[in-house]
């Protein structure tokens, strides 16, 4: 990807480009709708990315040729304004942010190129935002500060681009470790990196049906969690426990309280899991994923008959550890976990099994942990 977007830009711009940048989409192992409310995640960042190649020019725009699109878009730092450019708002987005914290950004031109799916539920918009980020810190000339722009780029995400997500996709982009997930604690930002378990493989398992973040149930649910926490009397769903929860069960709304039980059962499963894979102990974080994905399902109901679907179809198989659905869910992909000698085959009966039971053809794909965003020498 590295060679073909560099000569990608030559093609385009008639010279080399200054800087290559990528930053990676991510996997959630677990902890699901949990990072808004102050809780905690296990994410792995992985080796599909969003490139930049990319030059200064000397002017306050940012002109960038899409290859996925087919398509050029610009704008002027001088006046950025949002104007629905699709792709480019994510760029503009996280210009404004920079610009609102007080960096001072010159001008560049650059060619963007996507592995990632779009709306798969992978995080193709926190990786086209820190591939920005980066970008923007090569020809500007700032140091790079990876959870510094991972807030930014949250920011840009939840007031420019009006998602209302929480910080986990933007941090393990920036913050990724290869052979590791990603331990990370939604309120203090601390990390830890978390190997994975020895001789296991991360699959990701496209149910090739989409949903637009914006449009979809994401925000609702946000303020249902809202809405418990402010009748339980904390901050944050993160402050509570199931113990406290049923104690409390007759002061919420029948909707509003399975909301909360599965944010806060979902919090306990990550940090056994986190517990289980420093043991080594694939099988139990393989259970953790199951339960996660039961309790998506039933309680926060974000699932999708498809993802039921592709993650029974993994379950059934002799290899793996556990499944569940990933992202915000009514469509996109899911995430397993299998013994690495099973990977193979288990990529061709779930796919087998899902389209019999679909008509739909899944893509899966086995994942690598890969870094985070990154600068990379030319050539």
């Amino acid at each position: 990807m590295k060679k073909s977007i560099r000569e990608a830009y030559i093609d385009r711009y008639g010279q080399e480009p200054a800087w290559i940048a990528r930053a990676p989409g991510r996997v959630n192992l677990i902890g699901e709708h949990t990072d808004y409310n102050d809780g905690f995640v296990l994410p792995m960042a992985i080796d599909l990315a969003i490139w930049m190649a990319l030059g200064p020019i000397d002017s306050s725009t940012i002109r960038l040729y899409s290859i996925n699109f087919k398509q050029e878009a610009k704008t002027d730092l001088n006046d950025l304004k949002h104007n629905d450019q699709g792709w480019l708002e994510y760029v503009k987005g996280m210009a404004w942010a920079l610009q609102q914290s007080g960096y001072s950004l010159a001008g560049w031109q650059g060619i963007v190129w996507g592995e990632i799916p779009i709306g798969a539920g992978l995080s193709s918009s926190a990786a086209m935002e820190l591939v920005s980020a980066r970008s923007f810190a090569a020809v500007s000339g700032f140091d790079w500060d990876p959870v510094q722009m991972a807030t930014l780029a949250q920011r840009a995400e939840n007031e420019w681009v009006g998602v209302n997500c929480g910080i986990m996709d933007q941090l393990i982009s920036a913050m990724g470790k290869s052979g590791h997930a990603l331990f990370i604690d939604c309120r203090s930002l601390d990390t830890r990196p978390v190997k994975l378990p020895p001789e296991t493989t991360v699959i990701v398992m496209d149910t090739n049906t989409r949903r637009g973040l914006v449009d979809s149930a994401y925000n609702e649910r946000r303020s249902q969690c809202e809405e418990a926490a402010k009748l339980l009397g904390v901050s944050k769903l993160r402050d509570i426990d199931l113990d406290t929860l049923e104690e409390n069960t007759n002061r919420l709304d029948p909707t509003v309280y399975k909301r909360a039980r599965h944010v806060i059962s979902e919090n306990s499963r990550v940090l056994d899991a986190v517990e289980a894979m420093d043991r080594g102990d694939a099988l139990k974080v393989g259970q953790l994923m199951n339960a996660s994905h039961e309790s998506l399902r039933d309680d926060y109901e974000v699932s999708s008959p498809e993802l039921d679907v592709i993650v029974s179809a993994a379950q059934e198989q002799p290899g793996c550890f556990g499944a569940r659905m990933m992202g915000a869910g009514f469509g996109g992909c899911a995430v397993a976990v299998v013994t690495t000698g099973s990977a193979p085959g288990f990529v061709d009966l779930v796919s087998q099994l899902y389209k019999e039971q679909t008509g739909l053809n899944p893509s899966l794909t086995i994942c690598q942990a890969a870094k985070g965003a990154e600068l990379m020498n030319v050539p």
